[in-house]
């Protein structure tokens, strides 16, 4: 769709989770095919808007390619003179003006999925809707999914995506998006044993947390090697407990601070894996 707008076309490639660059006329001296302002979106193999054609978007298109190819790229700056002195790449654009261009990263955003809205679901969706990520919020029981209890998420810079599960709530860990992190804090202990089976079958999440105690994991586990027939290396996967070991209150927004904040620390670490 090549004549979707910038706006749409960043918001398409959030969607899908696809990585991409926005390039934009930063600075224009002299005549140039585009002002500043003017602005392009690169994906992995579409493009969406336009800063002018030529060589100047060629290169740009050339590098923001690169640059989504690359972990963890940096925004950069390219300049570009535009007379028929310069030996270009793409050709030669004589308008005799100087553009700079600024390409910048629109990498994936996390999602994180929270299965069980109670007490301490609530309060963790109230601090992780505070992040840039897609918050996934799940529960069998309609009552707690409601807009009127949901209304203190309503300032979110999270997207927030409600499932209501009445039978399976294992079924919609299929359904998020490749690299979720889930968070299992149910009202039920069958239920996070479902879940925690489901999610060790299911190969494309990102960390698995269980909230709970040492005697709850030790039944689970031993669960989870018998019935499950999963490997010792397969269960390690869930991390449990989850939060950090020296919060030890038990209010659910204390618990919800403790979890959110051992979260963040798996994505910083995420991130520096990613790094070159």
């Amino acid at each position: 769709m090549p004549d979707m707008t910038w706006i749409a076309a960043v918001a398409r490639l959030r969607a899908r989770r696809e990585p991409g660059v926005l390039v934009t006329v930063a600075t224009v001296r002299g005549h140039a095919p585009r002002d500043a302002g003017a602005k392009l979106v690169v994906g992995r193999t579409g493009t969406w808007g336009s800063i002018g054609g030529g060589n100047v978007e060629a290169v740009a298109v050339d590098r923001a390619r690169e640059m989504i190819a690359a972990a963890a790229p940096e925004p950069e700056m390219l300049d570009f003179a535009l007379n028929d002195k310069v030996t270009n790449r793409h050709g030669v654009q004589c308008c005799g003006g100087t553009v700079a261009v600024l390409l910048e990263p629109l990498p994936v955003v996390r999602a994180v999925a929270v299965f069980g809205v109670g007490h301490v679901g609530l309060e963790l969706a109230r601090i992780l809707a505070r992040q840039d990520i897609d918050l996934h919020l799940v529960d069998s029981r309609a009552e707690l999914l409601t807009e009127e209890r949901l209304g203190v998420l309503s300032d979110a810079v999270a997207q927030v995506h409600t499932h209501h599960t009445p039978l399976l709530p294992e079924e919609v860990l299929a359904e998020l998006p490749p690299g979720t992190h889930v968070l299992i804090m149910t009202h039920d202990h069958a239920e996070d044993a479902a879940l925690c089976d489901a999610a060790l079958r299911t190969d494309h999440l990102g960390s698995i947390g269980l909230i709970g105690s040492a005697a709850k994991w030790a039944r689970f586990r031993k669960r989870l090697a018998g019935e499950g027939g999963h490997d010792d290396a397969l269960i390690d996967r869930i991390k449990t407990p989850i939060g950090l070991a020296d919060i030890t209150g038990k209010e659910p927004a204390t618990i919800a601070v403790s979890v959110a904040a051992d979260l963040l620390r798996t994505f910083e670490a995420d991130f520096e894996a990613d790094r070159p």
